[in-house]
């Protein structure tokens, strides 16, 4: 791991590169798009770009690592990296881009804090960065071979048309897309839980890559749920992949669909588990729901959703369909301007204080991060461990320092 005198240096200068990673990445991303346009184009989020959530998980990762590092010396927070992994590959990154990425970043690093970046300060930092770089590339070789060889593909082809069969309406802005391989072949296996990258060509003939939950699993083919933008943030296109998918994908149209990837699956365990979602967090919730009653699962079962209103709910009927085939599942359902009668303890935001969470418990969560943070904070209250609590998150992860 981190060597012990690149230890110190890097305890030395943690707070000053920390306080100053705000600026210095808007400047990486703006070096690198530069002397790189086609990255932006065709492999990075523009929308993220243009709201500055990506600098921002940038940002975190590297803070968040670096502080691992020095906390723990003899640790990797593999955990991190898994999560980091899991996004690279479902978007094509690959090892040559670290190189790249390397030499535009230490660029901002330098440029931003002038003669502060002494010789000895630039190879402690060099020396966190390849430890961070090189263990992702070790994981992202193994995730390629693994999906690779799971539909007997090529590990560097990792896009493969499939064909639009079917599209559900869920709800008026929620719709679900049914696709099968165009050449024929099998499904690649996928865990509940897990997410699909969708690459599409935008207007303008950039190639636009968003990933997308599986909502199901149904035999030959993949399920994956999406949700209409409405809402721009600062300026960037308002869901640019997601509304062309409701716009222009029908029956019978090609994607360019990537195998499943996500560390954030469902165990096979014997313990009671959560479900905890808010508005189109719950796709993913859905798969390991209909998964769990697909097997006749008997563990303890609590699904927990928060939403705007009954007409918003998408999987309405699933998780009520659902909860009755296992042998011992609840819902609870809140709704922040229910339509009609509705349990007042049900009614606003999630709250987990009238729901019972047995010992042993093991917690998902999905949907936006406010969520996210208050349920993880009240499942820690109510005694379960952080270890038994596992999150996904649309979008970058801006919670990575976060031991969850």
């Amino acid at each position: 791991m981190l060597s012990a005198k690149s230890a110190e240096v890097v305890e030395a200068t943690l707070p000053v590169v920390g306080g100053a990673i705000g600026e210095i990445t808007p400047l990486f991303y703006k070096k690198l798009f530069a002397a790189h346009p086609a990255l932006l184009r065709d492999q990075f989020n523009r929308g993220n770009q243009a709201n500055q959530s990506q600098q921002q998980a940038l940002a975190g990762s590297i803070a968040a690592f670096a502080s691992a590092l020095v906390a723990h010396p003899d640790q990797r927070p593999d955990a991190m990296l898994a999560r980091i992994a899991h996004k690279h590959v479902s978007v094509g990154i690959s090892n040559e881009q670290y190189r790249i990425v390397h030499e535009h970043l230490f660029a901002a690093i330098v440029e931003v804090l002038g003669e502060a970046v002494t010789p000895e300060v630039a190879a402690a930092w060099d020396e966190v960065y390849w430890l961070m770089a090189n263990a992702l590339i070790a994981v992202e070789d193994r995730l390629r071979a693994e999906s690779a060889a799971a539909q007997g593909a090529d590990p560097a082809s990792l896009w493969r048309p499939y064909t639009v069969v079917a599209r559900y309406q869920e709800t008026d802005d929620v719709t679900t897309f049914l696709v099968r391989p165009a050449d024929g072949g099998p499904v690649p296996p996928s865990r509940p839980g897990q997410y699909v990258s969708v690459r599409a060509t935008m207007a303008d003939g950039a190639r636009q890559i968003r990933q997308y939950s599986l909502s199901g699993n149904p035999d030959g083919a993949l399920q994956f749920t999406v949700k209409r933008a409405t809402a721009a943030a600062a300026g960037g296109p308002v869901g640019e992949v997601s509304n062309h998918l409701h716009d222009h994908v029908h029956a019978g149209d090609v994607l360019d669909i990537a195998p499943p990837l996500g560390d954030v699956a469902l165990a096979e365990a014997d313990g009671p588990v959560l479900l905890a979602s808010a508005g189109i967090g719950n796709t993913p919730m859905t798969a390991m729901l209909s998964h769990l009653a697909a097997t006749g699962s008997t563990r303890t079962v609590i699904s927990v959703h928060g939403d705007r209103d009954q007409l918003s709910h998408a999987f309405r009927s699933d998780l009520g369909q659902l909860t009755a085939k296992l042998a011992d599942a609840t819902a609870h359902v809140f709704y922040e301007q229910p339509l009609g009668d509705w349990p007042q303890e049900r009614t606003g935001l999630v709250d987990l204080a009238t729901v019972p969470v047995p010992a042993g418990t093991t917690a998902y969560l999905c949907g936006p991060l406010p969520f996210l943070r208050s349920v993880r904070e009240q499942l820690l209250t109510a005694g379960v461990p952080a270890a038994s609590i596992h999150y996904e998150v649309f979008g970058p992860d801006l919670w990575l320092g976060q031991d969850a």
